[in-house]
């Protein structure tokens, strides 16, 4: 009996683990669980890095910290998702004409601004009326697509949009936030401007302007309350309130301080020891530009760039990873795609190039190039030497990434010349003019969800517009065409995912990289989620969840399934 001892002792052990879960199951304990639910209550605090300038959302457009207060008291008719799927949010629901000319919108039953006074369609008109006037405030584009448009209401909650003709991308205007006309009604745009009723915002999100935090005379923050008529989901946190600070460094001491909760944003240098702050969680999300290579391929004293192979061999030959690695701290991500990644417009099938400086050799090569001697260019039969102008904003970074593409383009013997340009004159003295062989160029594609890569890439816009590559590609122009004028969702996507495969084939334009953001907030706070972003302000998308404390409900879950 000895030696079956130690099998005895664990059949011992067994039945009363067996028993003791028999004895649970018959108190109802076994298959319930504690599951944690959100209390309204409790206040975040989070440190802003820059100054209030005008709480209004259409006078917001260059200041971060406008639009991100502004994000959370005033609304749009729509707003999107972080795929860029559209999701209605005054607009109760959204019917579009079968030939994309008419928008029928129905507004929320019932809408409330924080004093109290109800939103209706005449806010709207009003709102697109200043729009339509508003030259010197307002971006020039937008003020040109109101001018075209009808806009009629039928009554407080029901009004109707015709465009001219079909434009699919223009979902994309209606998020503009809904300014009270029964404030505002007197004055024109320029009065608006000037107003005081910009540090006394009155709006309709979830969070309603409580009081301005000042120092002397000087604004060092704001104080938001959850709006109790809100018509969305309630926010738990009852409180918002926002500190100014004018440098990274220093929100991120008021947080280690414990003044601040959150973070707007922990730039590269910091975020090493960021990380390393057990209490803090980051949450990293890709932002909403790209930053490529431009090819002119019509420029005469470049020829050779009108050569596929040549493109392909280029891109092949920038170690993209490395420069991330070198120049952002791995803050950024490789981009395959003028279309941003993580959206409903993206082709994940894709070709793609990874660094190969060996097949960048063969592919120039086959394109009757031949390496001369270690130090020489790469010359073809006819002596031509391949040596391109790289054009780049004249500033530090820029200089940093110009300087690795050259590096890496001199492994496969092309010649590199860097010319550098003051960034605010390179779009009218390098770009417009087509003064260009290769230009390093930032696409900033915030606050337009809808993809449209038209402007860049159609052969319409290539004398005029903004085709500075003047790529001529007429099955990705027809392809383009068609995407901005068909309603059908699912039809755009495969029109779209045809036109980065066409791309990807013909590289008018060697994409880099996509930049990313990294946002803190202690880990006390819950619920706090953060995808992709068309705007920094995006962040806040789901503030509504977010909560500090709560309680634990007793709720019976079902057992897993077994295989």
């Amino acid at each position: 009996m000895k030696k079956y001892r130690w099998q005895l002792t664990i059949l011992f052990i067994t039945g009363l683990v067996v028993g003791a879960l028999l004895f649970f199951e018959r108190r109802g304990g076994l298959g319930e669980v504690s599951a944690p639910k959100p209390v309204e209550g409790g206040v975040y605090t989070e440190a802003l890095i820059g100054n209030i300038q005008r709480l209004n959302p259409l006078l917001d457009d260059n200041n971060s910290v406008d639009r991100d207060i502004d994000s959370l008291i005033y609304s749009g008719l729509v707003k999107f998702d972080s795929q860029g799927y559209p999701q209605n949010d005054l607009a109760e629901s959204i019917g579009i004409s079968q030939d994309g000319i008419l928008y029928n919108i129905v507004l929320r039953k019932d809408l409330k601004w924080h004093d109290g006074e109800p939103l209706t369609s005449a806010d709207v008109l009003f709102t697109i009326e200043l729009m339509r006037a508003g030259t010197g405030y307002i971006p020039d584009d937008v003020i040109a697509l109101w001018k075209e448009i009808n806009v009629q209401a039928f009554d407080d909650l029901n009004l109707q949009i015709k465009l001219p003709e079909s434009f699919a991308p223009f979902l994309d205007y209606l998020a503009f936030g809904v300014l009270p006309r029964h404030i505002y009604g007197q004055m024109d745009l320029a009065q608006i401007v000037s107003s005081s009723l910009n540090l006394q915002p009155v709006g309709s999100g979830p969070y309603q302007f409580s009081e301005l935090l000042t120092d002397n005379g000087t604004i060092t923050g704001i104080k938001l309350s959850a709006f109790p008529g809100y018509y969305g989901q309630k926010p738990f946190l009852q409180e918002i309130i926002f500190e100014l600070y004018q440098e990274a460094e220093s929100a991120y001491q008021a947080y280690k301080d414990g003044y601040v909760q959150g973070i707007a944003e922990i730039p590269s240098n910091l975020l090493p020891d960021a990380l390393g702050n057990t209490d803090l969680s980051i949450y990293t999300g890709r932002l909403p530009r790209i930053s490529l290579v431009m090819l002119n391929v019509n420029d005469p004293e470049a020829l050779f760039l009108q050569d596929v192979d040549v493109r392909k061999a280029l891109l092949l030959a920038i170690d993209r990873s490395g420069l991330i690695a070198e120049v952002f701290n791995g803050q950024a991500v490789i981009a395959d795609s003028v279309i941003l990644p993580e959206t409903w417009a993206y082709n994940n099938s894709i070709p793609r190039f990874t660094y190969d400086p060996e097949q960048a050799k063969l592919l120039l090569k086959q394109a009757g190039y031949v390496v001369t001697g270690e130090l020489n260019p790469v010359r073809k039969k006819d002596d031509d030497e391949l040596k391109i102008v790289l054009t780049y904003p004249e500033d530090a970074l820029h200089e940093k990434i110009a300087k690795s593409i050259a590096s890496d383009w001199a492994k496969v013997q092309v010649e590199v010349v860097l010319d550098p340009v003051p960034g605010d004159l390179i779009v009218d003295e390098k770009l417009n003019p087509r003064a260009f062989q290769a230009a390093l160029v930032d696409i900033n594609l915030s606050q337009t969800p809808d993809p449209d890569p038209y402007p860049f890439w159609d052969m319409g816009q290539a004398s005029n517009g903004q085709n500075y590559t003047q790529w001529s590609n007429r099955t990705a122009s027809d392809t383009l065409e068609q995407a901005r004028v068909t309603t059908d969702l699912s039809e755009r996507i495969r029109l779209y995912h045809n036109f980065q495969v066409i791309f990807a084939n013909d590289l008018p334009a060697l994409p880099l990289y996509y930049p990313v953001y990294n946002y803190a907030v202690d880990a006390g706070i819950q619920g706090v989620t953060m995808g992709p972003l068309f705007d920094t302000s995006d962040r806040f998308a789901t503030i509504t969840q977010w909560y500090l404390t709560a309680r634990r409900e007793s709720g019976a879950t079902d057992a897993p399934e077994g295989n």
